[in-house]
């Protein structure tokens, strides 16, 4: 927002400007619902986010609900050992595992995405609204899908025993764990098992689980170890194992939050992963060298002045980075800190300094990853990019040059609206989660319910520290007047706090806390450290003590002065008795 101003003599159109500033920065956050079941809808009005479809969305697509599925041509794998791996709440399965062995014993992983762009045409009014919301949005307690229901968690799904339209990869890797060969074709599936990770993990570790034999649990214990060489390789290349883990949000009936969880993240979810991303850099390997362009997933390079700030910051901590411009190296530094108790925190701060990934139509390549071809590929029903590549791949496949050579100004066009509908689902994702973490907070201060945190200070500032309470995700500002009651000291050669003589606050030292007040409009909080009651009440006790002191002492400076004037005033009459009784007599 920019404001022009007039010259005055006086100051007020500045401060005017200065708090329209605030107001209009303030505005750019949701504000909470009435009561929390609200909360939700607040968030979706704020970002414009719709659950609910257009008349003709809906109209296609129960007309496309009634179709059958049949072989139509395509690849028949329904007798294959296909399996798919998500999550325990997953409404939608886009994606498929198989493993077996070629003629000439290489390994085959086959990756089988649903194929969407069966049923969504370019155009049609389904398409025209995915292309508009462009991805699914995940918030605490809503989904709100790309694709309508028919599609996303019907047709489109693949749930087991039954036959669904899937689009699969097969990459053949030598024993060296190099891909040699990949084919791509449009196939027809029959999912056997519909496996959670914490089963899968179950296979991996030996366990039984009802309905896999000994037969398919041995194809699931294979991928695993491919993935693992897969992981290994991208890591020695110089990909980046950058471990934050992804919070999830425990509701009760009433919309409020009751807990945080951390979601795991364990050798099932790494196997899957390394899986598609397999999958994702073939494809995009095989259009662009092709002369394709497509949307790439493309993540640059830090910029230099972002590893700078981050080798400062890191310096007081007496962690030293090497050369952060090289990739291995910088690969290298985030594994040996990993054991490290600041790790957490520091990790932030390597994310805060990287680029975000976008959809982009003129490079590719992914930095993080250590990929020179990326792409998406495998969500096709929550991603509208996905969807763009599998009808371009398709017509590759069918030589149909006029739908996959796509123009430079349509794809730029794609690329930048993409990216943003990205964008805006993280900012509401994270918007209705900051309000849920934030009333629970604030429930303790109105319940008096004061609970101790162990927090983690991150920074450090003349006015004070800020410290991360990592088991909710949040951070806010211990003030130096919480932490001590004299002068505190703020060090600029480590940026750190002191007291002179006393104690000190370096960044990565533990501190208890307790929150102090909780800001929903600007969504700051602020913490005092746990013993800070315990302190004042001690100090108000000391000065009552040396007050009482002081008191007594008067008290008894008094009675020394009163004796002492008696005294005077003893000695001072003694002569005057006598002479005055001799002149009596």
């Amino acid at each position: 927002m920019k404001i022009r101003l007039k010259k005055s003599p006086n100051k007020a159109p500045m401060r005017m400007a200065r708090k329209n500033f605030r107001d209009e920065k303030a505005k750019l956050l949701p504000e909470p619902g009435r009561i929390p079941r609200e909360d939700t809808a607040s968030v979706m009005k704020f970002y414009n986010l719709h659950k609910g479809f257009p008349k003709a969305v809906r109209a296609e697509a129960e007309q496309l609900a009634k179709e059958n599925v049949l072989p139509d041509g395509r690849l028949d794998l329904r007798k294959k050992f296909i399996f798919t791996c998500d999550p325990q709440s997953a409404r939608d399965f886009d994606d498929a595992l198989s493993f077996e062995k070629d003629r000439l014993s290489r390994r085959v992983l086959g990756v089988h995405i649903a194929d969407v762009s069966h049923y969504v045409k370019p155009g049609s009014a389904i398409d025209k609204e995915a292309f508009k919301r462009s991805t699914s949005v995940y918030l605490a307690d809503e989904v709100l899908p790309m694709l309508p229901e028919e599609l996303s968690n019907g047709l489109c799904s693949l749930v087991p025993n039954e036959d669904r339209y899937a689009f699969s990869v097969f990459i053949t890797f030598d024993k060296h764990g190099e891909v040699v060969k990949t084919s791509f074709a449009k196939s027809i599936i029959r999912s056997k098992a519909r496996l959670e990770y914490a089963q899968v993990m179950g296979i991996i570790l030996g366990a039984e689980v009802p309905g896999i034999g000994k037969k398919e649990a041995k194809t699931i214990q294979k991928i695993n170890e491919l993935a693992k060489e897969l992981r290994a390789k991208r890591f020695a290349n110089g990909a980046l194992d950058l471990e934050i883990p992804e919070m999830e949000v425990i509701l009760d009936g009433a919309g409020e939050m009751s807990g945080l969880v951390a979601r795991p993240y364990d050798e099932s979810h790494q196997m899957v992963e390394e899986c598609m991303v397999a999958a994702n850099e073939a494809v995009a390997k095989e259009l662009w060298t092709h002369g394709v362009k497509i949307l790439s997933r493309f993540h640059d390079a830090p910029e230099a002045e972002k590893l700078y700030n981050l080798r400062a910051e890191l310096h007081p901590l007496g962690i030293k980075t090497g050369n952060l411009e090289n990739r291995k190296v910088f690969a290298q530094f985030l594994q040996k800190i990993k054991s490290s108790p600041l790790y957490p925190t520091v990790a932030l701060m390597v994310l805060r300094s990287m680029k975000r990934a976008v959809y982009d139509s003129k490079e590719m390549g992914h930095w993080g990853l250590a990929k020179r071809f990326y792409s998406h590929f495998t969500s096709p029903i929550r991603r509208y990019p996905d969807l763009t590549l599998h009808r371009q791949l398709a017509a590759y496949l069918e030589k149909d040059v006029a739908n996959y050579k796509i123009g430079a100004a349509v794809l730029a066009k794609w690329a930048k609206h993409t990216s943003e509908m990205e964008e805006r689902a993280a900012e509401a994702e994270r918007a209705l989660l900051e309000i849920k973490k934030y009333r629970l907070l604030e429930e303790e201060i109105i319940s008096h319910t004061k609970v101790e945190y162990e927090g983690i200070i991150s920074k450090c500032e003349k006015f004070g520290c800020f410290v991360d309470i990592q088991e909710l995700a949040v951070s806010g500002l211990v003030h130096i007047s919480m932490l001590a009651p004299g002068y505190v000291k703020y060090n600029y050669n480590d940026h750190s706090l002191s007291m002179p003589g006393g104690r000190s606050w370096h960044i990565g030292d533990s501190l208890r806390v307790k929150i102090a007040s909780v800001d929903y409009k600007n969504r700051r909080l602020d913490f005092v450290p746990a013993d800070y009651l315990e302190r004042a009440q001690n100090n108000r006790f000391d000065r009552k003590q040396k007050y009482s002191k002081s008191e007594n002492s008067t008290e008894e400076n008094d009675g020394k002065r009163k004796n002492r004037k008696m005294k005077f005033y003893n000695n001072s009459h003694k002569g005057k008795r006598k002479h005055g009784t001799n002149r009596t007599h």
